[in-house]
């Protein structure tokens, strides 16, 4: 079995079309692909991420892109203009600029100002927005299993069965499972916690190099048992 997956995009639209263009130069236009979640925030350009994942989607290409916590919270926003989470240790708002849900309001158009009444900032987003990124959103998945393989956002409440994990655990969890050696029902592929590069830890494979904060976009191939990371020379290995 051949997978690839790309980490934490986070409004990298040009560093995303780089990583497809690799995945597709490694592994052909049918490759099948995960998408870690967090598509948006903090980078310029979470519109056209949303829009090219949907519309490769729409198309039938075999790509599965999963729910991440900045994602959620620019679904909340639009469901019911949301901007508090109490998943958020900080205690800052979505609007706010270390959060990034400005960033992803501008590439929309819309301008997020402290002065304006939120109903009428929401009411505009929610016109500004297409019904399909909107439906796009709502349709991520959790995670996706794929043989001895777990793709997830943020990772996995240990010793807690697939079906009775909570999505707040697997969009926000940390150090309970960032601190666990223990080995997993499977090797679990996970973002959500961003590292100067990609690494594997073992017991899992944390993929997101920090494209939030303008280091790159990390891409890789699992492939029996072996995974590489992808970069312009082609595959890398990555090993524990």
């Amino acid at each position: 079995m051949t997978i690839y997956a790309i980490g934490d995009i986070h409004g990298d639209l040009a560093q995303l079309e780089q990583a497809l263009n690799r995945i597709e130069a490694d592994g052909g236009a049918d490759a099948p692909l995960v998408v870690l979640g967090d598509l948006v925030d903090r980078g310029p350009a979470s519109r056209g991420v949303i829009e090219l994942l949907r519309a490769g989607v729409a198309a039938g290409r075999d790509w599965t892109v999963i729910r991440g916590n900045h994602d959620r919270m620019f679904l909340n926003f639009l469901t019911d203009g949301t901007i508090e989470d109490a998943n958020i240790k900080s205690g800052l708002p979505w609007s706010h600029t270390r959060l990034g849900g400005q960033t992803t309001l501008a590439s929309y158009g819309v301008t997020f100002d402290d002065a304006r009444a939120l109903a009428d900032i929401h009411a505009e987003t929610a016109q500004a927005v297409p019904a399909d990124h909107l439906q796009f959103l709502q349709d991520q998945p959790l995670f996706h299993e794929a043989g001895d393989l777990l793709f997830v956002h943020a990772g996995i409440r240990p010793g807690v069965p697939l079906a009775d994990q909570q999505e707040n655990d697997l969009i926000w969890i940390r150090d309970v499972f960032l601190d666990d050696p223990r080995q997993h029902p499977w090797l679990v592929v996970h973002g959500h916690t961003a590292l100067e590069a990609p690494a594997h830890m073992g017991n899992r494979v944390n993929l997101d190099s920090g494209a939030a904060y303008g280091r790159a976009l990390t891409s890789a191939v699992f492939e029996d048992g072996q995974i590489w990371t992808l970069g312009a020379e082609g595959r890398d290995a990555l090993i524990p």
